[in-house]
């Protein structure tokens, strides 16, 4: 009989949990997360843009094979741009591949000091892999190999995973991971190897959901960011607060999405008591305040 999640997150209402606290001025903590993927061209792509004409996807599929390629070419670096120029370095959440594939790019955020959450090592559903451990050493150890620090988060291609996963993650030295959207705050499971702490990761404040599947228009992102904020902002006198943001290059990183993007960050950086952090950093703190380390 599997583990199953419920039997490894105690249930727990945020309003009978004392609260988690900031140090300092410090009210809400915002998480932006990059994702960068490789969708590799002999399987179905991860998502379509454009339907197939009879309806039936077929392999090569060039056209939404060449709508991600954008984002690597041209998106990921307008994206880039914009976060330096603000001195924000997201997290990275990114398929093992992309150091391969794409060391251009891995290189860049690798030396501007982005973190690495490991994303697989290509973007295909956990549950169709061969091995499932065998992908996540290889994703750890091709991680590490390029940035030379070994990746404490993880997030599932497509937030999947196996009931396996959670053991398999600490196993691997694995400290936090993104596939559990069901809080505002880091919560702890239990797993056979320890304490694997869920960040509060999103598909609401998500540019695929938002973007792609709900077919908003491109300045819907904007409000939708700003919305989350300034209600998580008006609570943030009660306990820490915390909202990210998870957006993809070939997405984002459309000229006609990126500037409300930007204007979003700009207008939640300029409220007193913000601050931009990573999910280690996030990490870090939350196991301070709860004696994990």
């Amino acid at each position: 009989m599997p583990t199953l999640p419920g039997d490894r997150i105690e249930f727990s209402a945020i309003e009978d949990r004392p609260p988690l606290k900031f140090d300092g001025d410090t009210k809400l903590v915002v998480w932006p997360i990059l994702n960068l993927e490789v969708w590799e061209i002999i399987r179905p792509m991860a998502r379509q843009v454009l339907p197939a004409p009879t309806g039936v996807s077929v392999q090569p599929d060039i056209p939404n094979w060449s709508w991600h390629e954008y984002g690597m070419r041209v998106g990921y670096w307008r994206l880039k741009k914009m976060f330096d120029a603000r001195s924000i370095k997201p997290t990275l959440s990114i398929n093992a591949a992309v150091c391969e594939r794409y060391e251009r790019v891995a290189a860049s955020a690798r030396d501007s000091g982005w973190e690495f959450m490991a994303h697989s090592y290509v973007q295909m559903p956990t549950h169709a892999l061969d091995d499932e451990e065998e992908n996540l050493i290889k994703t750890m150890d091709i991680c590490e190999k390029f940035t030379g620090k070994r990746s404490i988060g993880w997030l599932g291609p497509g937030l999947t995973e196996t009931y396996d996963t959670p053991d398999l993650l600490t196993k691997h030295g694995i400290k936090y991971c993104g596939d559990f959207v069901y809080d505002d705050e880091p919560t702890t499971m239990t797993t056979a190897n320890g304490p694997l702490v869920t960040l509060p990761y999103t598909v609401e404040l998500n540019d695929i959901p938002t973007m792609i599947v709900q077919h908003h228009e491109s300045s819907y992102f904007k409000t939708k960011i700003i919305d989350q904020f300034d209600q998580l902002y008006s609570e943030s006198g009660e306990r820490a607060k915390f909202l990210s943001f998870a957006i993809h290059p070939y997405i984002s990183g459309a000229p006609h999405r990126t500037k409300y993007l930007t204007e979003a960050i700009d207008y939640m950086a300029a409220q007193p008591g913000v601050e931009f952090w990573d999910g280690e950093q996030i990490y870090n703190w939350y196991a301070k305040q709860t004696g994990l380390e």
